[in-house]
């Protein structure tokens, strides 16, 4: 670094707010009669790029204090177009253009002898700038230059693009290294810099839309990026992520969140659930294919409420358990559309509290399942059919269990209003037989 900085060179850091796509080289090196573009260019290679990137990266990732909200960088193919046509220019006089305050650039430059310092080495004494910036204050010791660091730094700067340049100076033969930066640093407010990031713990502080923290064996710090996984789930081989979502799509025979479950389940006389891989009956068939014909309870309805029957277990299962039990029987787990039902079988079964023989004592709560689930997918309550609820009756302070409470229960304590619980606790239950159901029979 001493053999780059005791070289006669002339660096120079310009802010540029552009509004055409590119630079009037023609005309810069009119401005510098004394400076003469080479025939030989010094041209990067896609190594020299990912190597450019790379330290940036690194050098970021070692500021002092530590950066809360520093993003990590990445190539950009226009702007190393940009920085070729300002290094073809050989131009190395300050002379920003505020022709545009949407879209801002960024420029380090730095000219020396030829065959001196490579570009490695240039961002090196770049960053070796930061001795003598104060961050506390935001400002320069005296006599010395920090932009050229305060730039490499900005947190906000993502994209950079670079190329080197052969000039003829006054006869003899020098190399100029540019790197554009976008968005570009260095603002300043009221005469004085604007900080170019924000201390603290890394990644603590990036955006909602760069919340990824890229961290590699050779960084002291995380920097913030666009996470290439932001839902951080996966869906196996048997489906494919959709991001914007965040929900597997399955391949054919798979089912599923995560798309682990195999599911060949015919359903003859209903409609196959695919997030369950279970078939939902129609009206009078059961069984796990829905192909048995179930008679029609008829001496078995505790209640008969507009034409549905409902009849009330003796006897306690999980949840899933319970609704395999409905469908044998060729119905469903009861399902509560108005308040009218809702009363009637409230009532009921606050009778049956003192008054019902229990044929079975293996159940844990006084409560009875009814066919209501949440699902997390879809985020929201779901009949078994598929139905959103028109209606509901939850208890003050309920659902509250959403994600781990996923099935219904009309809960004793509560005057049967309804309760979010876990699935696999084991209630006594209410199974509907339809009105068109018994009509038929």
């Amino acid at each position: 670094m001493g053999s780059v900085t005791a070289l006669r060179s002339l660096d120079l850091f310009v802010v540029l707010s552009l509004l055409s796509p590119s630079i009037n080289a023609n005309r810069m090196i009119a401005d510098t009669p004394d400076l003469q573009k080479s025939p030989s260019t010094t041209g990067l290679g896609v190594k020299e790029h990912s190597q450019i990137v790379a330290q940036h990266n690194r050098l970021r990732s070692r500021v002092k204090p530590m950066a809360a909200n520093m993003q990590k960088m990445e190539w950009d193919e226009k702007l190393a177009l940009l920085a070729k046509e300002r290094a073809e220019s050989c131009h190395t006089d300050p002379s920003p253009q505020h022709s545009s305050t949407s879209s801002h650039i960024g420029w380090n430059t730095h000219l020396s002898v030829h065959g001196v310092a490579s570009f490695s080495d240039i961002i090196d004494s770049w960053f070796e700038e930061g001795k003598d910036f104060l961050y506390l204050s935001g400002q320069c010791r005296e006599n010395a230059s920090c932009q050229h660091y305060t730039q490499l730094v900005w947190a906000t700067s993502s994209h950079v693009g670079c190329a080197s340049q052969l000039c003829l100076r006054e006869g003899d033969l020098r190399e100029i290294f540019v790197c554009a930066y976008y968005p570009g640093g260095n603002w300043e407010v009221n005469g004085r810099l604007v900080i170019p990031y924000k201390s603290g713990l890394c990644c603590s502080l990036c955006t909602s839309s760069m919340s990824g923290c890229f961290r590699l064996w050779d960084h002291v710090g995380g920097l913030c990026e666009i996470p290439r996984n932001p839902c951080r789930m996966s869906c196996g081989q048997h489906g494919r992520l959709n991001i914007s979502s965040c929900k597997c799509m399955c391949d054919a025979g798979f089912t599923g969140r995560f798309c682990q479950v195999r599911c060949s389940v015919q359903c003859v006389h209903g409609r196959f659930k695919e997030e369950e891989c279970s078939c939902l009956c129609d009206v009078g068939y059961g069984g796990a294919e829905c192909a048995e014909k179930v008679p029609f309870p008829f001496h078995s309805c505790d209640v008969m409420i507009d034409g549905d029957c409902f009849m009330v277990s003796s006897e306690a299962d999980t949840y899933y358990g319970a609704k395999s039990h409905c469908q044998e029987r060729g119905g469903i787990l009861v399902q509560i559309h108005n308040q009218k039902v809702q009363d009637i079988l409230a009532f009921y079964l606050g009778q049956l509290e003192t008054s019902n023989e229990v044929t079975s004592i293996d159940f844990e709560t006084r409560n009875f399942w009814i066919g209501l689930t949440y699902k997390p997918l879809k985020d929201s309550f779901r009949w078994d059919t598929g139905e959103i609820p028109t209606f509901s009756s939850f208890a003050f302070g309920q659902p509250d269990n959403q994600g781990f409470g996923n099935c219904v229960e009309l809960q004793a304590s509560s005057a049967f209003n309804w309760n979010d619980q876990r699935c696999k606790t084991r209630n006594r239950y209410v199974c509907q037989h339809a009105a068109e159901h018994i009509a038929r029979w």
